[in-house]
């Protein structure tokens, strides 16, 4: 069964997913932010796979989220190094974390403890107005159609609802 394609959905959530969408690929980023870089590290920190994992370090050195770097000639291996693009990726990946801590950490408590080491205290990530800084809650929250929203599709009265603007 072919899987739907959401990379050009009208939705930030959608195009995230189809290239985050199954469960290895936002475990490999993380091994990378734990300072994981070369194949056989992944392969051994994650029990994934092979051919699994260089499926997902392929596609994400082609969506630019890892660059690949040679460190050794003769046979050819590869450092897997987060660029710009993926460190970005360490909000989403502290918001995921937040929320399995809430809902889904067991009696002994969470299992990974994010620490800021710019004020020296532990912490956990929160989503928060970039205006005004306040918690950025569903219930005070709208969404709205922005600039790149297709044209065709807000024409539709059930798009219009949705967005709150009919």
């Amino acid at each position: 069964m072919k899987r739907t394609s959401f990379a050009n959905w009208p939705c930030s959530i959608a195009r995230t997913l189809e290239l985050l969408g199954d469960h290895w690929t936002p475990l490999v980023v993380r091994e990378a932010f734990y300072g994981i870089r070369r194949f056989d590290d992944f392969q051994r920190e994650l029990g994934i796979a092979r051919n699994t994992l260089t499926d997902r370090l392929h596609r994400l050195v082609d969506e630019g989220v890892l660059h690949k770097r040679l460190y050794e000639n003769e046979p050819p291996r590869y450092d897997y190094v987060l660029t710009e693009k993926g460190r970005d990726l360490f909000t989403v990946l502290a918001a995921m974390s937040r929320w399995g801590d809430r809902w889904l950490a067991g009696e002994e408590g969470v299992p990974v403890v994010f620490h800021h080491d710019a004020c020296g205290h532990d912490t956990a990530a929160e989503v928060v107005c970039a205006a005004c800084r306040r918690p950025l809650v569903a219930e005070e929250t709208s969404m709205r159609m922005g600039p790149g929203y297709p044209e065709r599709l807000g024409r539709r009265p059930d798009v219009r609802r949705r967005f709150g603007t009919d």
